[in-house]
């Protein structure tokens, strides 16, 4: 795409000044956000009346993890994992747990109540419900009185 024909304005260009440094190669922030991304796990289900994501969040308290809205209808759900504090004599022999940024971004539906949300987290298990806006009553026929003239 060429921006020469974006406005100065537009959300695109905005977004794409966000994700480039002034060489145009990605930005460290961009780089962590999309390496988080690839390395946090999740499971969407639709269910008749929520959708629920299930998202691997290993080594995290509930406190450590957000969970938010972002511009109406996307979910945004984060945390960082930190590594331990070594101990004076202890050095690693190996180390294979990832540390660092977990995030996860799910563009909601139309019909996801973003003011009905839920979060439950078990065992690293991180299960956010998101319930759904009902669906509008059937019109009921109207039946309009036929006068005698």
């Amino acid at each position: 795409m060429d921006i020469r024909f974006l406005g100065l304005d537009s959300p695109l260009l905005h977004a794409l000044h966000d994700t480039l440094d002034s060489d145009g190669a990605p930005t460290r922030t961009y780089v962590l956000d999309a390496k988080a991304t690839a390395a946090t796990p999740a499971d969407v289900k639709e269910y008749p009346n929520s959708y629920v994501f299930v998202v691997d969040m290993p080594g995290l308290k509930p406190g450590d993890i957000k969970v938010e809205v972002e511009e109406d209808n996307v979910l945004l759900i984060s945390g960082e994992r930190k590594r331990e504090e070594e101990r004076e004599g202890a050095k690693y022999v190996r180390m294979e747990r990832r540390m660092g940024k977990l995030m996860r971004k799910f563009a909601l539906p139309e019909n996801a109540n973003t003011d009905k949300i839920t979060a439950v987290c078990q065992d690293g298990v991180l299960t956010v419900t998101v319930e759904k806006v009902p669906p509008p009553e059937p019109k009921k026929p109207k039946t309009i009185e036929v006068k005698v003239a």
